[in-house]
């Protein structure tokens, strides 16, 4: 028998007081149980505050990315005078949503990350104004199936949108292309410089096949994984030509970047102080969806240059004589990104490792055999390992494999433990910690707790 809704007024203020208790009692940040309280006493509670919203929902999704691009699009919001009800701690199931949506009086637009799996439903609870797809890449096998199943999700769901909803999709991505393909009101972005790209396909790519006949999908330029300039020479079907495309992309390290893009607008040139190709992804994402909005072309690449990396995201804090860059890594496709990345910079390098299990992560761990860190090896840039987590000796096993010294390998037990070893190895100098998510919590807790670092929920 279903349970008949409360008052929207009465839930909402069980739901405020559960969020209230929560940040009481330490257990949290009151980003999640106030939307799993409201939305048990109130089903319908998420749609109804979306549609109170005057400007829209705007939903981003996609596997790698959402939470930067999330901030980078508030940025150039924000920069509008616009005020903005936001999930910015990343909590992007339904439930975060619906928390965030408890503070929408007075908003203006709301901007929310949806996890990949959690798209469709927040599509349907919110008939968003814009809807951006980032990527798909192969992650958390165990939660979501193979990559084919959440396009199929997708594609229905984008079936089921609005004519008038804009779809802001990544035309170098096969799948997200094929998928926004056949809406009416779309803009598409990538990347059209040529000197950044590769030439093959990395071993781990996921979409490498053409979705409308089969046949192996050829690339002029691969940039991550499997996002490139794409063909199929079987079918013709091709990648299509972006709306918003990067024209310079100039990568400085750790330092940052520099960007070029056309636009139909006109041409944008920004600063990021984020580092590596992906967030090149994630600028030039946020530069379409901005635009798909209105916004102003000459606020853009301001607003983009001043942001700065979310936690866990690229993220520096000075501990001492050390810079501690942590550079979130669940999945292959971004953590072979962050070990490029890092690669761009001189000198040996000094690294911790983090890998958990857990729900939130994914509990099988066997993509960690498609991560390249045998590259870390190249030339001994590899100074010292210490590794921790749940899955500490998969991974040191996985570095054994790679050829890595088990001698020199410290495997520690707790994240606190392997922050400490990690100073201790690198001295004055650089270490990055690329930790999965539960993990980066962790991280952010004992920093936090040593007064080096916010509460990731306080982070904005």
């Amino acid at each position: 028998m279903r349970v008949p809704s409360l008052p929207r007024g009465l839930a909402a203020g069980a739901a405020r007081g559960a969020g209230w208790l929560s940040l009481r009692l330490g257990r949290g940040g009151g980003t999640t149980l106030p939307g799993l309280v409201l939305t048990r006493l109130r089903p319908e509670a998420t749609a109804e505050m979306a549609r109170a919203v005057p400007g829209g929902v705007i939903l981003l999704s996609g596997t790698n990315g959402k939470t930067t691009t999330a901030r980078l699009v508030r940025a150039v919001l924000d920069a509008s005078g616009a005020k903005v009800v936001a999930n910015t701690a990343g909590s992007n199931l339904e439930r975060g949503v619906a928390s965030a949506l408890l503070g929408v009086d007075g908003a203006d637009v709301a901007l929310f990350e949806a996890d990949e799996a959690a798209l469709p439903g927040l599509i349907s609870q919110t008939r968003p104004r814009a809807v951006a797809l980032m990527n798909l890449f192969r992650d958390q096998l165990d939660r979501y199936g193979e990559l084919e199943n959440l396009v199929e999700r997708w594609r229905e769901a984008i079936a089921a949108l609005d004519p008038a909803t804009t779809v802001v999709y990544n035309a170098d991505d096969p799948a997200v292309a094929e998928v926004a393909a056949g809406h009416p009101n779309t803009v598409s972005y990538g990347i059209e410089d040529l000197r950044v790209g590769r030439d093959r396909l990395a071993h781990a790519a996921d979409a490498t096949d053409c979705r409308r006949c089969g046949a192996p999908l050829h690339y002029d330029m691969v940039t991550i994984a499997h996002l490139g300039r794409w063909s199929c020479p079987g079918c013709g079907l091709a990648r299509p030509q972006p709306d918003v495309g990067a024209t310079r992309v100039e990568l400085h390290g750790m330092d940052g970047q520099r960007l070029a893009m056309a636009t139909p607008q006109g041409p944008i040139e920004l600063s990021l102080r984020l580092p590596g190709m992906h967030n090149a992804y994630n600028a030039i994402a946020a530069t379409a969806a901005a635009l798909a909005l209105g916004l102003a072309p000459e606020s853009i690449g301001t607003a983009l240059a001043r942001r700065q990396a979310a936690f866990g995201r690229s993220e520096r804090t000075n501990i001492g004589g050390a810079r501690v860059t942590t550079l979130l890594a669940k999945n292959p496709a971004g953590a072979n990104e962050n070990i490029r990345t890092m690669l761009l910079e001189g000198g040996p390098l000094h690294l911790v490792v983090l890998l958990n299990d857990r729900t939130a992560d994914g509990q099988d761990v066997s993509w960690i055999w498609d991560v390249d860190y045998e590259l870390l090896l190249h030339r001994d840039r590899l100074a010292s390992l210490t590794v921790a987590g749940d899955r500490a000796h998969d991974m040191a096993l996985r570095f054994r494999y790679a050829g890595f010294d088990p001698d020199a390998m410290s495997v520690v037990p707790t994240v606190s433990a392997a922050l400490d070893a990690g100073l201790a190895a690198c001295g004055a100098g650089d270490l990055y910690v690329l930790p999965t998510y539960t993990a980066l919590l962790e991280l952010q807790a004992v920093l936090a707790g040593r007064g080096l670092a916010p509460a990731f929920w306080e982070d904005q």
